[in-house]
């Protein structure tokens, strides 16, 4: 293993290089650094148009009644006219609203970027297995990120059947407006991103397997390579299923298969399908839709894991356990995806097998938690934007997740189903959970990035924003869900019962407002620092993990010359000896590269 490491230190030296002309360095480059920064920026990209849509139809939910000229601007005379939205265009933009965030901004922000960063540079590599693979994932990428975007300008309409993309509302191309060509661009986007998605976690794989520096061994290795590494396994175990679902259902709409199709009419006509079930798409959409969330989450929660035990000063509680966590939520999550689907005719006792499953995996979700809770207890904490985000999404992932128990259970998931209490939870949980893990390690890894350092105060400003404006989003939407409200309506002012929840509905979209007007404050500072911030230094955190042993400057191979030995695990902060001083005197960590010194034992985690 060490020897495929060290095998020809020097040929990856700057001088064994061609010249490099932009376009070989920063379109398409073969260094993971320069990748992760190019899904950083697509995501962030793909994050504003999803945030936007998401005001465009919570100002339609709060004021139904009312005409907004911003509606006709961006929505054109056909979905817009007179500053009225057309219910049609509502469905459209909650389907790409959920599309984008869950997909192309949470999965390739946090994998894509963090990944790419972190794996080679924390494990001591000099790059990914194959660079030329990792190029063409990121191409991918990019190339479904911009048919998604084309797609909005589909004449009958973006794809319009929820994110989710039931048939046969998808299957039908004449069902609506936005089951025609929109609907077509999603699927052929969908396709080119999972194989994107395939290729990158095939090379995550590899390379924490086959490239790790000599010492590296995998109970050395940070947290967040472990949820890196975890979360690649599930993305090959479980993204086939939607691409085999996703094809599929082209060859219902465009081949006159019948799949997911059997006895329909459209407007008296019957249509010639036969034996087809919409329940199969549920069950193979559902395969790969319940381990997204932890696809999405377990990066999240690995950057959380580093940054609150390098700001803590402490050591992180409970390594293995948070190791045998991770795997045992990779392992559950293939197998709740019923849960989706309780009112959907399914065996009552298949039902009860998904509840077990599902309140089965609160169990390693909690000892998640309560090592976080444990590592923050009594430690010297530093409260800068990145630990903030950090404790925030310790909070959300448990307000998230205690409503996750209600809708895991099948008798008590009937009478909330489809209601805002889903949207409530799963917002939290996954949504705002990982967002805040995003933040996090952008704050924290910045220096490593850019080789510049973010403005503090504005990082504060953002996180007290977010998380103040998030909480009054999501946290009245569980109300008005167990009241009934409905989601995907485009209003609600036809049913008198819902009268009552209207206030709540305008309190919820005021916070929608200012929580997104919290993110310009973060792409302010973001542009900003990377060509005007303070100048990093090599070790800003003083934290003890590899790739704040490389140069501020980016260098092809990530070491000059030899690539360091490792000697201890990744977590020895404020570790003293017997005598009460620090193991390197007046320094409270001791980085991973420092050979254990006479008498200290290596932690036993």
């Amino acid at each position: 293993m060490s020897a495929i490491a060290h095998a020809d230190d020097h040929a990856h030296d700057d001088h064994g290089h061609h010249k490099e002309t932009f376009i070989t360095k920063y379109i398409f480059s073969q260094d993971h650094k320069m990748i992760s920064k190019q899904y950083l920026i697509t995501g962030l990209i793909m994050g504003i148009i999803g945030i936007a849509m998401s005001i465009l139809f919570r100002m339609q939910l709060a004021w139904p009644d009312h005409k907004f000229t911003i509606f006709e601007v961006l929505l054109g005379d056909k979905f817009g006219a007179d500053g009225v939205m057309d219910p049609g265009i509502y469905l459209a933009l909650v389907t790409i609203h959920g599309t984008i965030m869950v997909f192309f901004v949470l999965t390739a922000g946090l994998s894509g970027t963090f990944s790419n960063l972190l794996i080679p540079l924390q494990i001591g590599a000099r790059d990914m297995a194959s660079g030329f693979l990792n190029m063409i994932s990121y191409w991918l990428f990019f190339l479904s990120s911009v048919i998604m975007v084309l797609s909005l300008f589909a004449e009958a309409g973006p794809a319009s059947a929820g994110w989710t993309i039931y048939p046969p509302l998808s299957a039908l191309p004449q069902a609506i407006g936005g089951s025609g060509m929109g609907m077509t661009l999603w699927l052929v986007s969908m396709a080119i991103f999972i194989a994107s998605s395939l290729l990158g976690s095939l090379n995550y794989v590899v390379t924490v397997i086959n490239l790790r520096t000599k010492g590296m061994s995998m109970t050395r290795l940070p947290l967040t390579i472990w949820a890196f590494f975890v979360t690649a396994i599930i993305g090959i175990v479980s993204f086939p299923v939607l691409l085999s679902a996703a094809l599929l259902l082209i060859m219902d709409r465009s081949f006159g298969t019948s799949f997911f199709l059997s006895d329909i009419y459209i407007q008296g006509e019957v249509l010639h399908n036969q034996g087809g079930s919409p329940v199969l798409f549920e069950h193979l959409f559902w395969f790969l839709g319940h381990p997204e969330v932890y696809i999405v989450l377990l990066p999240a929660l690995g950057i959380t894991s580093e940054i609150i035990a390098t700001n803590a000063r402490k050591p992180i509680f409970g390594y293995r356990a948070m190791v045998a966590s991770i795997l045992a939520i990779a392992f559950l999550s293939t197998i709740v995806w019923g849960h989706h689907m309780f009112i959907s005719g399914m065996n009552p006792f298949l039902g009860s097998v998904f509840t077990f499953t599902t309140l089965l995996i609160a169990i390693p979700s909690a000892v998640k938690a309560f090592n976080y809770i444990t590592t923050l207890w009594k430690g010297n904490l530093q409260l800068n934007p990145a630990m903030l985000f950090s404790i925030g999404l310790v909070s959300t992932f448990i307000t998230g997740g205690l409503t996750g128990i209600i809708l895991g259970d099948s008798t008590l998931d009937i009478n909330v189903h489809d209601t805002y209490f889903v949207v409530a939870h799963f917002h939290l949980v996954m949504g705002i959970s990982a967002l805040y893990g995003l933040f996090a390690g952008v704050y924290h890894w910045f220096p490593k990035m850019y080789g510049k350092m973010m403005n503090k105060n504005l990082g504060y400003v953002h996180f007290w924003v977010t998380a103040i404006g998030a909480y009054g989003v999501f946290f009245p939407m569980h109300f008005i869900g167990m009241a009934g409200l409905p989601r995907r309506y485009y209003t609600n002012s036809n049913f008198p019962y819902f009268d009552d929840l209207a206030d709540t509905n305008v309190l919820i979209t005021v916070f929608a407002i200012i929580t997104a007007a919290a993110q310009l404050v973060f792409l302010y500072n973001f542009i900003v620092s990377i060509f005007y911030g303070k100048k990093a230094v090599q070790n800003p955190w003083r934290s003890n993990t590899l790739e704040w042993t490389t140069p501020v400057e980016h260098i092809h191979g990530n070491w000059p010359g030899e690539i360091p030995s490792v000697h201890r695990w990744a977590y020895d902060y404020s570790k003293t000896r017997e005598d009460g001083e620090y193991v390197i005197a007046g320094q409270d960590f001791v980085s991973q590269i420092v050979p254990l010194q006479e008498g200290e034992e290596e932690m036993h985690h």
